[in-house]
């Protein structure tokens, strides 16, 4: 990514793929599924003049490292902190997509003095997903309950990743160009890397088992910090959800709106993006 270094970071006995630059006040952003740290390409070089833009591959993503356990959310959340503070960040903002906005979540609970303020983009919170599932749910979002399922994910991915890769893309609606062709290339290449396509499914398991487990817990917590939430009126989270309304029940102070975007929103709408991310990480609180 232009105007960024890329180096390996270890961290909570993990080795992470981690691109930085810029100068100014740390932001940390979070990629998701099935992507790795390249989909804030087009995001990052408007924060380089004024922050410090830290865009880490998730556990099990990209070409971080991918050990057999530690999908969950809370241990994933840890991973990041750690992440910051090897690089000298105590406290930093955190901006998450899809999955890394998962990651961010439990950041934000679990570590509040780190994270200074948050912004998720194009989810609800996991415990509400789950809560919340009736047919229309269960058709948009199949692939949640589908990657539940024990080997037979592994070996559909495995047999045809190029396939499967793009049809991902295609499922969560994202429009033909809005990801050039060398990148679609390189998330295939760490897509196909070993260990990665059972990371990812242990990322969604997780989810579905100790990730709602801790939210079950953590129902009567709220986070402290702003909290902007960000969604595609395209995408399959507008029709099904009143999503300031599920972040109202987590966070103690939430704005937000939604994008003329589909899922992929740093990848579609990077400029709409930026209109409302820019303004939150220079408010004063």
């Amino acid at each position: 990514m232009n105007g960024m270094q890329q180096q390996m970071v270890r961290a909570n006995g993990v080795r992470f793929n981690v691109w930085v630059g810029g100068k100014g006040p740390p932001v940390v952003l979070l990629h998701g599924y099935p992507e790795n740290a390249l989909m804030w390409r087009k995001i990052v070089p408007q924060l380089l003049p004024n922050y410090t833009a830290v865009c880490p591959d998730l556990r099990g993503y990209g070409d971080s490292d991918k050990p057999q356990g530690g999908y969950d959310k809370r241990t994933m959340a840890l991973d990041i902190k750690l992440i910051m503070e090897e690089l000298g960040f105590k406290r930093f903002a955190v901006v998450g997509h899809d999955r890394g906005a998962r990651v961010g979540h439990r950041l934000a609970l679990d570590h509040p003095n780190a994270v200074e303020r948050l912004c998720v983009l194009d989810i609800v919170p996991t415990h509400t997903m789950f809560r919340s599932t009736n047919k229309e749910l269960a058709r948009s979002y199949w692939h949640w309950f589908f990657f539940q399922v024990p080997d037979l994910p592994e070996a559909l991915m495995g047999a045809q990743p190029d396939v499967f890769l793009h049809f991902a893309f295609r499922l969560l609606g994202c429009p033909p160009g809005a990801i050039e062709d060398p990148v679609m290339q390189e998330y295939l290449r760490a897509f196909k890397l070993p260990g990665t396509q059972r990371a990812m499914l242990e990322d969604y398991r997780a989810a579905a088992t100790i990730d709602y487990q801790l939210d079950e817990q953590d129902l009567g917590r709220r986070i402290t910090c702003p909290l902007l939430a960000l969604w595609g009126e395209r995408g399959r989270m507008h029709p099904l959800f009143d999503v300031l309304a599920t972040w109202r029940e987590k966070a103690q102070r939430v704005e937000g709106r939604s994008l003329p975007s589909g899922h992929f929103i740093p990848e579609e709408a990077p400029e709409a993006l930026l209109a409302e991310l820019l303004p939150f990480l220079q408010r004063k609180f």
